[in-house]
């Protein structure tokens, strides 16, 4: 028993290839969006009204709600207890500038400049660089 087989030539054109994948993803795409089109239209009013609804719900931001004063006096507290908290980590993130500022090169030169020899230049300088 003999069997003839033939040789297969295939040529692949990759620019072909590559156009049909998008053709067909293209016109997949279409057919998604007119079957929901079609669908939409075919729905009795009141349904597309509540859709419209919802589609304006989520593309108009809701107005922040304001929060109610809360009864509770522990929460309270602990609230005042972390603005007292912030308050002090920016004085002392402030604080921690204006030391390092007077670490700095230039202003400990001019802060030499001044005590030997002070002039309105090196209190100037002194303004500038140590803050």
């Amino acid at each position: 028993m003999y069997v003839n087989h033939r040789e297969l030539s295939v040529t692949l054109r990759p620019l072909k290839l590559i156009v049909s994948i998008a053709v067909g993803i293209w016109l997949g795409f279409l057919a998604v969006a007119l079957t929901a089109w079609l669908i939409y239209k075919a729905l009795p009013a009141e349904q597309t009204q509540a859709v419209n609804n919802a589609a304006a719900q989520l593309t108009t931001p809701s107005a922040a709600k304001p929060q109610p004063p809360s009864d509770n006096p522990m929460f309270d507290q602990y609230r005042q207890i972390l603005r007292d908290s912030e308050v002090r980590q920016a004085q002392e993130a402030e604080q921690a500038d204006r030391q390092r500022s007077f670490n700095g090169p230039k202003c400990q030169f001019w802060m030499q400049q001044n005590q030997t020899a002070p002039s309105e230049k090196s209190r100037a300088a002194i303004y500038q660089f140590c803050g």
